[in-house]
């Protein structure tokens, strides 16, 4: 009988072989010791690094990674332990750290610890979600995991579905996808709005479909009199409307009720990229301000962004299970006709991947451990958590928040300094803040191009408030960092103006 631990010449401790395996008997064993070291890496990085981010920028962080990292294929190897604590500590070192509160340019969260030690145990197990005889408990987990989000995006469908992907770019894909094998006669086209994300014109493009066809938005939401025009102009093709609850730049939820109505009147299919804004279900509080979701007939769920898992955890919800047809595939090695005759579970056609790490276990833990109250609530914190930012804003004689309402967690505000100076030159006022403070190690702030009002557009900083912890006072930094770095990059672009000489940034300490 198999122990799982090697034997023969060169298996004894320290030797090439030894111990190499997570999994088996001894397996779990070797992993413990080599956990620790991981583990002291992370835990000292963080006095190391000292914010959110190294500071010195990129010239800086490659430097000090190289020192530590190169040679990466050395002619012999250095050991398990020397190579952890060297490449752990030069990635911890130099990363941009979702749980640090003044990281928030991004969609860009801090996963939580339990879903984090459930994917440790994923990729040591390694099971490959493409075949029963390689994830057989695995499996099982997946799909319990994808009925409870399947029925959580379509509560009233009579069967509806959901799969594991690897991110809202690959949801999207395959949903055009799904709705290109449904289309007939002609050629689907495939109707957005201006603030769709940009893997929707990508997919368009990888499954050789028209360009989609892009209508104007009011305040960063879909148009619904526009989208109505797009649609009668395009009568007898087989449409797609594609909508957002959550983008990327404002966290804006489009009219899901009016889209829903206007797609069913040109009968036309109806994609919603929630990866953003998805999690919002898990609320109750929340929820209602994603009604008519559950009319799509596809719906983008992303977890490692609201959901604070590690990445990848994507989903893609469809309302009736048959709609997954066109993924079918058989292939003898993996699901050969007998096999699945004899009860064999048929993985392939569950997801336009072959090999893909069972991203469900994570998931699972996580959906265990805290519920749907759970959840609810940590997504209700980040919505709070943006609210009371918004307020501090505009309570700050200093900064400008962005006219209208905050979009989900994201709040969008910018310098008094920056609209002190025209057009351009205030917009680069707002470009030199964020990069002094990246540069500085200071935070990790984001930027949008968004209208100001009803007046033009104009560049924002962008806060995206994801940390399940963070509350407001622990932000509050942020404000006087932007401040600051605004007064600096203003005097250095108006002495630049008065001299006719190009603005200088300061890019680093």
């Amino acid at each position: 009988m198999s122990t799982g631990e090697a034997s023969g010449p060169g298996t004894e401790a320290g030797g090439v072989r030894g111990g190499l395996v997570a999994g088996g008997a001894h397996g779990p064993k070797h992993l413990r010791a080599l956990t620790e070291i991981v583990l002291d890496a992370l835990e000292d990085a963080v006095p190391a690094r000292g914010g959110p981010l190294p500071a010195g920028g990129p010239e800086a962080v490659a430097v000090s990674t190289r020192a530590l990292c190169s040679p990466v294929l050395p002619e012999e190897g250095v050991g398990p332990e020397v190579a952890l604590a060297d490449v752990v500590r030069a990635v911890a070192e130099g990363a941009a750290d979702p749980a640090d509160p003044a990281c928030v340019a991004h969609l860009h969260c801090p996963p939580l610890a339990v879903a984090v030690a459930a994917d440790l145990a994923g990729a040591a197990l390694n099971p490959s979600m493409d075949s029963w005889d390689q994830a057989p408990a695995a499996g099982v987990i997946e799909e319990l995991t994808t009925a409870a989000l399947a029925r959580l995006v379509h509560p009233a469908a009579p069967e509806p579905d959901a799969l594991i992907t690897s991110g809202g770019t690959e949801s999207n894909l395959v949903a055009l996808l799904l709705a290109r094998e449904g289309a007939s006669p002609g050629a689907l086209r495939v109707v957005t709005g201006a603030n769709a994300h940009h893997s929707v014109h990508r997919a368009a493009w990888m499954l050789g479909l028209p360009a989609p066809v892009v209508v104007a938005c009011r305040d960063g939401r879909i148009d619904p009199a526009a989208l109505d025009r797009a649609l009668t102009a395009l009568a007898g093709a087989p449409l797609l409307v594609v909508a957002t609850a959550g983008t990327t730049d404002e966290g804006r939820i489009d009219p899901l009720p009016e889209i829903a109505g206007i797609a069913a009147r040109h009968g036309a299919r109806l994609h919603v990229d929630a990866a953003y804004g998805g999690p919002l279900l898990f609320s109750e509080h929340l929820a209602p301000r994603l009604a008519g979701l559950e009319r799509a007939d596809t719906v983008t769920f992303d977890l490692h962004k609201l959901g604070w898992q590690p990445v990848a955890a994507g989903v893609l919800a469809v309302a009736d299970a048959a709609t997954l047809a066109p993924l079918a595939l058989r292939t003898d090695y993996l699901n050969a006709d007998d096999d699945t005759e004899a009860g064999l579970p048929d993985l392939l056609g569950r997801s336009i991947r072959t090999t893909r790490r069972p991203d469900a276990l994570k998931m699972a833990v996580t959906f265990r451990a805290l519920g749907r109250r759970g959840l609810g609530a940590l997504v209700e914190h980040c919505v709070r958590t943006a609210h009371g930012f918004g307020r501090a804003v505009d309570d700050h004689p200093a900064l400008r928040r962005r006219p209208g309402d905050i979009g989900i967690s994201t709040v969008l505000f910018r310098p008094a300094a920056a609209d002190a100076l025209p057009g351009e030159q205030g917009d680069a006022v707002v470009a030199a803040v964020r990069r002094t403070l990246l540069a500085e190690g200071r935070a990790v702030l984001g930027r949008a191009v968004a209208d100001d009002g009803d007046g033009p557009a104009r560049l924002w900083l962008k806060a995206t408030l994801l940390h399940p912890n963070a509350a407001t006072a622990d932000l509050l930094p942020l404000l006087d960092l932007v401040t600051t770095a605004a007064d600096r990059a203003a005097r250095g672009i108006s002495a630049a103006e008065g001299t006719g000489a190009p603005a200088t940034e300061r890019l680093s300490p």
